[in-house]
């Protein structure tokens, strides 16, 4: 992310709020993500059923995997499954094993991983959640791992929505020997990663077990707070004077802004305390630089508020009000 602009000193009471990493469990439980590894086999939903019934919780997944299909299933909980739609937004990357349908010289399996990447057309396949229009995607980036007779492994980082198993059928047509998708696993989803905190359904159920009996450190280790998922968005810093409107639906004033990394007018940006809480989702009204010059007017729109009234003490009134 580009360079932080201070636009004014701002002030932080350590009564109110507190960091993210800081949480009390039974707030991560509302306010928090699980990086999990999807085995093969269920569906994305039924998984997000099996950890609601582990936690208690109300769950939503960040991007639908195929049953078929393993690996990084983001999982929020609570209050942070309004980020849920960030996810299915976000780039993706997977490991996929293609199977040919005959023989091909590896020279030309390479030369067509060049040259098919960057935009390509795809109409999804019939048993896809989505309507069979053809759409542009973008492949950003092609790894062949290995090549042994007619399997091809290989690591594709792709925008969402791009469907592997398809990209595969068009392979082969392009080849001229038919290919078909074997295995696939998704190793990234946005900021997850199968490196980092990526956690088992069994995982976390022990770690439940172990906090139900007085030991918090595993389920510390298995839920992230909601915040982990915003690294990949612009963000912006509010004083803590401000944050009750904004938990009201207030729009954000320009004179509630203390620093903000660089966006441009009608980016998504997440609002944050002076603690790193998550108070809202907006969207910019104007671009950085105008912010940073700005002494009046509304800045950004909010759309989503994540933070409770009342977190933070009021410093507004409403028309005729004494405060």
């Amino acid at each position: 992310m580009s360079d932080i602009i201070v636009r004014s000193d701002g002030e932080t009471d350590p009564a109110y709020g507190s960091p993210p990493d800081k949480r009390p469990v039974e707030e991560l439980l509302r306010k928090g993500v699980i990086n999990l590894d999807k085995p093969r086999g269920p569906t994305s939903h039924q998984v997000a059923s099996w950890v609601k019934d582990i936690l208690g919780v109300k769950t939503g997944h960040g991007g639908t995997l195929d049953p078929a299909v393993s690996g990084c299933l983001p999982i929020f909980l609570g209050t942070a499954t309004r980020l849920a739609d960030l996810m299915l937004l976000s780039n993706k990357e997977y490991v996929c094993l293609m199977r040919l349908h005959s023989h091909a010289p590896k020279k030309d399996i390479l030369s067509l991983f060049q040259t098919f990447r960057g935009k390509i057309y795809q109409r999804p396949p019939v048993k896809s959640s989505v309507k069979r229009e053809l759409r542009k995607r973008t492949i950003y980036d092609i790894k062949v791992l290995e090549i042994e007779e007619r399997d091809v492994l290989f690591r594709v980082s792709c925008e969402a929505g791009t469907y592997i198993r398809k990209y595969c059928h068009d392979f082969g047509l392009l080849l001229g020997t038919g290919a078909h998708m074997q295995e696939l696993r998704r190793v990234k989803s946005g900021p997850f990663t199968e490196d980092d905190s990526l956690i088992t359904l069994q995982d976390l159920k022990d770690a439940y077990v172990f906090w139900r009996e007085g030991e918090e450190k595993f389920i510390r280790r298995c839920i992230l707070p909601m915040e982990y998922a915003l690294k990949d968005l612009p963000k912006l810093w509010v004083r803590d004077s401000a944050i009750d409107a904004l938990c009201h639906g207030s729009d954000l004033a320009a004179p509630g802004v203390v620093k903000l990394e660089k966006f441009g007018e009608g980016k998504t940006v997440a609002l944050l305390s002076l603690k790193n809480e998550l108070v809202a989702i907006g969207t910019a009204l104007k671009r950085t630089e105008d912010i940073a010059k700005a002494k009046k007017g509304f800045v950004v729109k909010t759309t989503k508020v994540f933070m409770e009234p009342g977190t933070y003490p009021k410093s507004w009134k409403r028309d005729g009000e004494k405060i």
